[in-house]
């Protein structure tokens, strides 16, 4: 199994200027689009928690007044930016990235709907990474300074922000374990299970999806070659745990592929 680091620089997705600063309107301000609220979105159950009372959910719809589309290959926020909000993405998926001095990136992780971005920065005030689109997708923008005015009176989101900056650890300690003694099959094997599990605690399918990554970016996640990746999928593919039509993936044999 050949293991690297980071992965070769990017030519399909140039890198674009740093990411457009972003102005939070005041409350009370008339939005210039109408903007789904947390009370009325589909993905709350997911990043918000469930036991908020309907004053509650009021009161956060003051809170998250603004949205942002972000394009295909376009950066939510840049490493180093000023940290200011933390986003959820309402609609698409995003690649966490951290680029090396000589132009390669390391994929750091993915990020689909319900999923939470730029809680990292809290601990230095700055970005850590680049958060670039993989789609077409839509973020809510959460700014810190007023969410956590909200947690010093709302216990239960207080404390779901603890629960998220926790998942945070868990998952860092869980791709350090990873890419430290798991082999390139049952990389493959854990990434797949683990994007069908959150595919399907949102309401999708959990045994057929779309990948919005290409196989490289995965090879970058998994600290894998591009090739090494490849064949991993072609042998899940002969073996029928894994039914691959270019980006479709169909899991056929879900506790076959846990057994990996």
């Amino acid at each position: 199994m050949q293991v690297a680091a980071a992965c070769e620089p990017r030519h399909d997705a140039p890198r674009a200027s740093r990411a457009v600063p972003i102005h939070v309107m005041p409350r009370g301000a008339a939005p210039r689009h109408a903007t789904p609220r947390c009370s009325a979105c589909a993905m709350r159950q997911i990043c918000m928690p469930p036991e908020l009372t309907p004053d509650q959910l009021a009161q956060l719809d003051e809170v998250i007044c603004s949205t942002r589309s972000i394009k295909r290959g376009e950066a939510l926020y840049r490493a180093a930016d000023p940290f200011q909000s933390i986003y959820a993405i309402r609609a698409g998926s995003f690649k966490t990235v951290v680029m090396h001095r000589d132009g390669r990136e390391h994929v750091t992780g993915f990020q689909i709907a319900g999923d939470t971005l730029g809680l990292d920065g809290i601990c230095g005030g700055k970005q850590n990474c680049d958060a670039i689109a993989l789609e077409d997708s839509v973020v809510c923008i959460i700014p810190f300074t007023q969410l956590e005015a909200i947690c010093r009176e709302m216990k239960p989101m207080q404390h779901h922000i603890y629960q998220m900056m926790s998942s945070e650890i868990v998952r860092e300690s869980s791709q350090m374990m990873l890419l430290g003694t798991m082999s390139a099959e049952q990389r493959v094997a854990t990434f797949l299970l683990n994007l069908s599990k959150r595919f399907k605690a949102r309401g999708f399918s959990g045994a057929e999806f779309h990948l919005r990554m290409t196989r490289e970016e995965i090879g970058c996640f998994l600290g894998m070659k591009l090739e090494t990746v490849s064949r991993m999928f072609s042998k899940f593919q002969r073996e029928r745990l894994v039914q691959a039509n270019g980006k479709t993936i169909r899991i056929e044999d879900a506790e076959g592929l846990g057994r990996v």
